[in-house]
């Protein structure tokens, strides 16, 4: 029987957001809990720096969001270095300041296992025109962070220190060229965090400390780094780092809420946004998750739910595809049929919805229903071969939408369906894949 009445369960902004913090974990090829830990990093930074309780609420969101804008370059450095997005985002960021290494970084990973004419022909084009790439997927990722923050009603402080994330104190950082003084103080801030914390995980204290300090009056303001040698000296600074309750450590750091109650509009403007995180992944999902979740909540309400529950459904449905955050762009972009290790690969993209949806409170119950639309009436389908019978009715309606929209949009193995031909494909798989009834309604629904 379904639910008509949806209780939110309580629940504030921190929470939802520092939990969905996750998915932008998983787009940056980082161990999970990395933006939570760069929160606390650079929270203990703030507090010896003597900020205001206001500033350091703007400081707590800048550092949760850093990543916001993380996908939209994903595919572009797929492309470029015909690399693993994720592996060669993650390998990156241990990469010392010196041209040198970022040059020996860059050729090693660039078409690596390639035809050597491919790989010269892929590094020449880096050297020819790497400044010029780089400045290009910095601006797409700092813009897209900064936009996604002002539709989920940040100041602009925190959407300008997402946006300068990347800027170094020396001048030699994007997307602006900007030095010393001129860079936001929450996205120098925010740069130190995520330094830090990348070569705590990677080395231990020690190493992230020394690293800064290398940094220093280079990448970092000289200050902070003096500030974050004062935090550091405290025992809880690193061992916050490693307990099981970072979370709740840094959930309890939130500011006071500001205004933006947790009610339907804020979790619709969360979903959203986190909507546009997921569909920047591919330039082939663009619009993909807000189209499946418009089409969802009409189908919804075609086939009797309740107009609670229709709006409660469409938040499952824009965030039914937030896993695929953590399928690498070389299996998303693919043109041609994947292999068994890359089939496995996509598959876990449901298995990363369910565990991101269910660490969310006030979302968790969109969990089992979001990351099941792979699932198959005839008992084949993934991640748990569900029979139809456990199969509930919100989802069906989602694996129909997302069925419907992927066939009339473009792929990279094959053009845009046209409509009608869209739905007769669909009706071959009527009942061994796709709810009959649902079909019914789609087809009403696009009448």
């Amino acid at each position: 029987m379904l639910h008509q009445n949806i209780a939110i369960p309580t629940a504030t902004r921190a929470d939802v957001i520092a939990a969905f913090s996750y998915a932008l974990d998983l787009t940056e090829g980082q161990p999970a809990g990395h933006c939570i830990r760069a929160c606390w990093i650079g929270m203990q930074v703030g507090r010896e720096l003597g900020l205001s309780p206001a500033e350091l609420g703007d400081l707590y969101y800048t550092l949760l969001l850093k990543d916001l804008g993380c996908s939209s370059n994903a595919a572009r450095i797929c492309e470029l270095y015909e690399a693993d997005d994720r592996a060669f985002k993650q390998g990156y960021k241990t990469v010392g300041t010196s041209l040198a290494a970022t040059l020996h970084f860059v050729f090693s990973k660039t078409a690596r296992g390639r035809p050597l004419g491919r790989r010269v022909s892929a590094i020449g084009n880096i050297l020819r025109n790497g400044d010029a790439i780089a400045q290009e997927m910095i601006v797409s990722r700092c813009t897209r962070g900064a936009d996604i923050a002002r539709t989920l009603r940040f100041s602009n402080a925190v959407c300008d220190g997402i946006y300068h994330l990347d800027e170094h104190w020396n001048g030699s950082g994007r997307p602006g060229r900007l030095e010393a003084g001129a860079i936001p103080l929450f996205s120098r801030i925010a740069l130190l965090a995520q330094v830090v914390d990348v070569f705590h995980g990677h080395a231990g204290a020690s190493a992230a400390l020394e690293e800064a300090q290398r940094r220093s009056g280079i990448w970092f303001d000289p200050e902070l780094v003096r500030a974050l040698e004062s935090a550091a000296r405290h025992h809880s600074f690193w061992t916050a780092l490693a307990s099981p309750t970072i979370e709740t450590r840094v959930v309890r750091l939130a500011p006071a809420e500001d205004g933006d109650r947790l009610d339907d509009d804020y979790l619709d403007a969360i979903a959203n946004a986190f909507g546009q995180v997921i569909d920047a992944k591919s330039p082939f999902t663009a619009g993909h998750s807000r189209r499946v979740g418009d089409l969802s909540a009409r189908m919804a309400q075609g086939l009797g739910l309740s107009p609670g529950r229709a709006r409660w459904l469409r938040r499952a449905a824009v965030l039914h595809d937030v896993g695929k955050l953590g399928v690498s762009s070389a299996i998303l972009e693919k043109p041609g049929e994947l292999d068994e290790r890359e089939w496995a690969e996509m598959r876990t993209h449901t298995t990363h919805t369910r565990a991101i949806l269910g660490r969310i409170g006030a979302l968790a119950d969109l969990a089992d229903v979001a990351a099941a639309h792979h699932e198959r009436l005839d008992g084949t389908g993934y991640p748990l071969a569900l029979p139809a019978a456990a199969i509930g009715r919100e989802t069906r309606i989602i694996t129909t939408c997302d069925i419907y929209d992927a066939l009339v949009s473009d792929r990279p193995y094959r053009p845009a369906l046209p409509v009608e031909e869209a739905l007769r494909t669909m009706e071959v798989a009527s009942g061994t894949a796709i709810d009959p009834d649902c079909l019914a309604i789609l087809k009403a629904s696009l009448a």
